[in-house]
């Protein structure tokens, strides 16, 4: 049986602390969002070399770089091309949000990601579907949850940047729920490697960033740190929709919102209302 808790664990963790890493560097007046967006798949392209070459040679069965000749099928190209597409987007639109808002105020929004994924994950698959019907009601009082979170004076409060992070947390939904259908047929390292690898080509195409390769020491160390974070994050969510799917691991890794707002007020300071925290 999969570690389940462990697995939780490490899910939240890491991408909560991804997150707190990057809106870090974000923070920094002089960097970019559009630079950061396309240097921090460049990042992870440089640490996918050592990874394939080293650690696919010790532990082939985990690390090694494997495709399988139906994944060169049309119809599975169409959904790698599609979860390309939905990352571009995801990636874009969070890292707008990330620069300019605070993070209490983003991730209680980003809450819905998890809704987003679970009703995909029915629409898509019918393995998904067999999951039990209280699942589906738990993520309707999350989504009522959020709602009434942003209600003050009988206005629904959301500003462009908060728009961002809903229309962000959509496309990573459709990202990680077309995931399901085509990761049998690569070892969860090389669908990373493929995703990040089309989406940095598609981004440096699309936005021409002027200073990606020279960024400041700072932001290179911290994006390589966030890089091997968000590589060994993928990992581990691959892996668990293969062994558990993708509803139950969605709700292992839901925490991590909570995460990153408790981590947002210890290191950033900024305030969380009781509202926000329900």
């Amino acid at each position: 049986p999969f570690p389940l808790i462990p697995l939780a664990g490490a899910g939240a963790i890491s991408e909560a602390t991804g997150t707190i890493i990057e809106k870090n560097i974000l923070r920094n007046k002089k960097v970019n969002f559009v630079s950061y967006d396309v240097f921090s798949f460049f990042a992870i392209l440089i640490l996918m070399i050592p990874i394939f070459l080293i650690l696919g040679y010790f532990l082939p069965e985990v690390f090694a770089f494997r495709v399988s000749s139906e994944a060169f099928q049309l119809n599975h190209l169409l959904v790698l091309a599609g979860i390309v597409i939905a990352g571009v987007l995801a990636n874009y639109f969070i890292f707008f949000a990330m620069k300019w808002e605070k993070m209490t105020i983003i991730e209680p929004i980003r809450l819905m990601q998890p809704l987003f994924i679970i009703f995909l994950a029915f629409f898509f698959y019918s393995s998904e579907r067999q999951t039990q019907p209280g699942i589906i009601i738990a993520s309707i009082i999350a989504a009522l949850a959020l709602v009434f979170s942003h209600i003050k004076k009988h206005h629904v409060q959301f500003n462009k940047y908060s728009l961002a992070a809903l229309f962000g947390s959509l496309f990573f939904a459709l990202d990680m729920a077309l995931s399901k259908a085509i990761i049998a047929y690569y070892s969860p390292i090389t669908l990373y490697a493929f995703r990040c690898f089309f989406i940095f080509i598609l981004t440096f195409v699309i936005f021409r960033p002027k200073k990606v390769f020279s960024m400041g020491t700072n932001v290179w160390r911290n994006g390589m740190i966030a890089a091997v974070i968000w590589i060994f994050y993928r990992f581990l969510l691959y892996t668990s929709y293969v062994a558990e799917g993708v509803i139950l691991t969605t709700l292992l890794f839901i925490l991590a919102p909570i995460l990153i707002c408790i981590f947002s007020a210890i290191f950033f300071k900024e305030k969380m209302s009781i509202r926000n925290i329900i």
